[in-house]
């Protein structure tokens, strides 16, 4: 008898403790305009583009053996999202009309709705798009993960001065250390390697 007590106060002591950790958070991957406009160089000349479609298409097939909550977001205008991040039926896809997706979108609904606390966000431009979300994410109070070789951008100017997409990339980055945790698509993914 005494040990049956033991025992079950024990198990009730554990299950106290195990209930009262954290819980793991609720993660939905953001992928940011990866349209038709970015891959055509006449109009918008991102550097790096392809790549970065690849690695987020990573990202996206690793969402989706998970089960993890999935969002698109096109630009209107920005034409068909590339086909190596495209939507399967049943995912959602948010059209957004403004620099940030979560203006004037039910982007934040969504995410409330479905109780994420963390976003992973990748996409296109870093700088532009990119950027806006990841502070609005933070600003908003979700844990972010950056995923900076699946995000890309291109040269800017200012005055007489051109910008070189790799700068600009990096530069915006490295301002956003102080939103998102930054991380490749292996160490995101485990791999240890680019």
């Amino acid at each position: 008898m005494k040990q049956t007590i033991q025992f079950f106060l024990c198990t009730l002591a554990c299950s106290f403790i195990l209930s009262a950790q954290d819980p793991e958070p609720v993660t939905a991957l953001v992928l940011i305009d990866i349209q038709a406009f970015y891959f055509d160089t006449a109009k918008a000349p991102l550097a790096g583009r392809e790549e970065a479609s690849v690695k987020a298409g990573l990202i996206l097939d690793h969402f989706r053996e998970t089960g993890q909550e999935i969002v698109h977001i096109k630009h209107k205008g920005g034409g068909e999202i590339h086909e190596n991040v495209k939507p399967l039926a049943g995912e959602t896809v948010f059209v957004k009309e403004h620099v940030s997706c979560f203006r004037e979108t039910p982007l934040l609904g969504y995410l409330r709705e479905k109780g994420v606390d963390r976003l992973v966000i990748a996409g296109m431009m870093t700088h532009m798009c990119v950027e806006a979300a990841t502070r609005a994410a933070d600003d908003l109070g979700f844990e972010t993960i950056l995923i900076h070789d699946a995000c890309a951008t291109r040269d800017l100017t200012f005055e007489d001065e051109i910008i070189g997409a790799k700068e600009v990339h990096l530069s915006t980055l490295s301002t956003l250390k102080a939103y998102a945790t930054i991380l490749s698509t292996g160490e995101y993914l485990g791999e240890g390697k680019e």
